[in-house]
């Protein structure tokens, strides 16, 4: 298809000049007895991010570390006898503050995510857990974050108000002192018409008091919200039109078409993090590249930093 991108994605390097000076923080791999996870544990400690955690199949962990010629003879390594033992482990390392950060090895994502929501495991925050896309171009040193993409499928206006405050928590972590946030919907009026914008509006309204930390506006159509030329052609005058830092999305499916957009046609580096827990969890897919895995865990080194 000719809009397919095939240059390769890049992880940014400004996330890697931030991330690399910190201490390495401890992070558990959880399920870590296959090539991919071990590849992405192994390409974030030669970087100097993290000190993994690697939890799974005895076995399969030292026959995947061998393949790939790493030497793991310095670093944990907890035993679990499949998937949901893994999960259960690694949620607990985390939960008990022996680990920093929490990743997704080779295991389901409703297996992994059932142990960390498990309140036994001490993860939770009372924070809503949700999930933002850092979306980097190769060649722009611009960024862009999508919410929530993976893990809320059809938020009310009270999720999406949580979605907002992890969204703003993560972009202030990264460095954005006023994040500018646009809560997209299929236009830039509030219609019933439109349910999700009459939500857009709505989250805009309460975001006044409750986020006095960001600039939240909405509704927004896409365009609006990342082109200063499309936002005067419609006559917006607000300092988010065109200009903004965090797209919170009115539904999942919205988020996955825009980030894959984004992958696919743009050759963009999406980096996933989950946030609400006790600590960012670095939720990976298979078919995530180097650099996208490496930029995730960039962006959870720095997270695992504030207090």
């Amino acid at each position: 298809m000719p809009f397919l991108s095939t240059d390769p994605a890049v992880c940014p390097p400004g996330l890697l000049r931030r991330a690399k000076p910190l201490p390495r923080r401890p992070t558990a791999i959880v399920n870590a007895g296959a090539d991919i996870a071990m590849e992405s544990a192994r390409l974030a400690t030669d970087e100097g991010l993290i000190d993994p955690i690697l939890i799974g199949d005895e076995a399969a962990i030292k026959a995947s570390a061998a393949r790939l010629g790493w030497d793991i003879t310095a670093y944990r390594l907890e035993p679990a006898a499949d998937e949901q033992a893994a999960a259960k482990r690694g949620a607990a390392i985390a939960g008990a503050g022996e680990a920093a950060a929490i990743m997704k090895g080779h295991i389901h994502t409703d297996t992994f995510m059932a142990a960390i929501l498990d309140r036994d495991a001490g993860l939770r925050t009372g924070r809503r857990f949700s999930h933002v896309f850092h979306m980097t171009v190769p060649g722009s040193d611009g960024e862009l974050m999508i919410t929530d993409a993976a893990v809320n499928i059809a938020p009310d206006l009270d999720t999406k108000m949580q979605i907002l405050l992890n969204a703003v928590d993560m972009a202030r972590a990264l460095g954005l002192a006023t994040p500018r946030v646009a809560v997209l919907s299929g236009t830039e009026e509030a219609t019933e018409r439109m349910p999700s914008s009459m939500a857009a509006a709505e989250l805009a309204r309460r975001a006044e008091e409750a986020v006095p930390d960001a600039l939240v506006y909405g509704p927004l159509a896409f365009d609006n919200a990342v082109s200063p030329a499309a936002a005067a052609l419609k006559g917006i005058d607000h300092p988010v039109a065109g200009y903004a830092d965090i797209l919170l999305v009115p539904n999942i499916e919205t988020g996955n078409a825009l980030f894959k957009l984004m992958v696919y046609f743009m050759a963009a580096c999406a980096a996933g993090i989950v946030l609400g827990a006790k600590v960012p969890i670095i939720l990976t897919s298979r078919a995530d590249p180097p650099a996208s895995r490496l930029a995730s865990t960039a962006i959870a080194a720095l997270l695992a930093t504030e207090p």
